[in-house]
């Protein structure tokens, strides 16, 4: 884009949900920029990530799907974006074992249909605006399936090899993204991350998940033997990532965007359970007591881990959070935040947690 990538208005689809509501934020405390928001606030978008900015002119919220091409038709003609940064998805892998067909419509039929009302706008566009527009496609690892503990760990020309539902919709959704570049010359940047974490996370994710069950005195379900490996992205610094990309990624590139902090998942659980024990002591003694393992989900990969040595080299980007530093900065904010936590544990949201946990039952 140009010296001046954030002088125009700006379409975030998916812009309540976790990464998507952190960007909002960040965007326009960063920038000033205006954001014209689409979400279809399903299960995990939630309002409440956004609060802070109610009155604010600066933000537009519109509810509604990105699959909708009338609406966002009427919302690009109307709002004249110079970009559109996608986050908009189904994005639990538990949730696509259980009910794959919503991840098809909304990751791939939904990227499609955005896809096509933004490739038709863009057409549209004066050269100048042409030049300058972006479509930024916020993708996973999980495209790229499962590490062995040596191998080295996933590069933008990593073959992808989706294993679970939820991966295999976005692996589709990236490839229609990559076509819509080769074929119709539409400006895109893809980013694939790692696992985030981070405030406003829906807390059917690991990391809340275990702090909400460990202030309950609730069990902290384990898949398996604990032992499989993500590496983990505070969400501020991957807002930071797709702020950089969209002002100076090249069109048709790919750039993975990864924490640089490989944990197996039990040695996550324990040091959340220590900082606990720091900040909440539990009246039962150790919040590691409350550790058990469950069935392990079906496919499970073993371990993910991002080289981000493209990012770096390219953009100039760097980790700025390490691990310990963003979960201790993580805790907090959900000890600071009980209305927000009581807000999303909803009677569906614990229908879920039984079903993908509780009716496991321990190993």
């Amino acid at each position: 884009m140009n010296s001046n990538p954030h002088s125009k208005t700006v379409l975030i689809t998916g812009g309540a949900g976790f990464i998507g509501s952190n960007f909002v934020l960040d965007w326009i405390a960063q920038t000033g920029g205006s954001v014209v928001n689409l979400d279809k606030l399903t299960y995990a978008g939630n309002l409440g990530n956004l609060e802070s900015l109610k009155g604010d002119t600066r933000h537009v919220f519109i509810q509604g799907d990105i699959g909708d091409g009338e609406l966002v038709r009427r919302l690009l003609a109307e709002h004249r974006p110079g970009a559109i940064v996608n986050f908009a998805a189904e994005s639990h892998v538990d949730r696509s074992i259980h009910g794959p067909a919503d991840f098809v419509q909304t990751n791939v039929m939904g990227t499609f249909s955005l896809l096509d009302e933004a490739c038709r706008y863009w057409q549209g566009l004066n050269p100048s605006e042409r030049e300058r527009f972006r479509f930024l496609h916020v993708s996973t690892d999980e495209v790229y399936g499962s590490l062995g503990p040596n191998d080295p760990a996933f590069s933008e020309t990593t073959a992808y090899a989706p294993n679970s539902p939820y991966a295999a919709s976005k692996a589709a959704s990236d490839h229609l993204v990559r076509a819509y570049h080769h074929t119709y010359g539409l400006p895109v940047i893809t980013t694939n991350c790692s696992n985030n974490y981070g405030p406003y996370q829906f807390p059917e994710k690991l990391i809340p998940l275990v702090i909400l069950n460990a202030l309950d005195g609730k069990p902290l379900p384990i898949y398996g033997d604990g032992l499989n490996v993500r590496d983990w992205l505070y969400v501020r610094d991957h807002c930071e990532a797709i702020r950089l990309v969209l002002a100076k990624g090249r069109p048709g590139e790919t750039y993975n965007i990864g924490g640089r902090s490989q944990r197996a998942n039990i040695d996550v659980v324990r040091s959340i359970c220590h900082l606990l024990n720091e900040l909440r002591p539990r009246l039962g003694g150790d919040h590691a007591s409350l550790i058990g393992f469950v069935k392990d989900r079906p496919g499970h990969d073993r371990r993910y881990a991002i080289d981000c040595g493209k990012i770096e080299r390219d953009l100039g980007w760097k980790v700025r959070t390490d691990f310990d530093t963003g979960l201790r900065e993580t805790v907090a904010w959900y000890l600071a935040n009980p209305d927000w936590v009581e807000n999303v544990r909803s009677g569906n949201y614990q229908r879920w947690v039984d079903l993908n946990y509780n009716l496991r039952g321990r190993q």
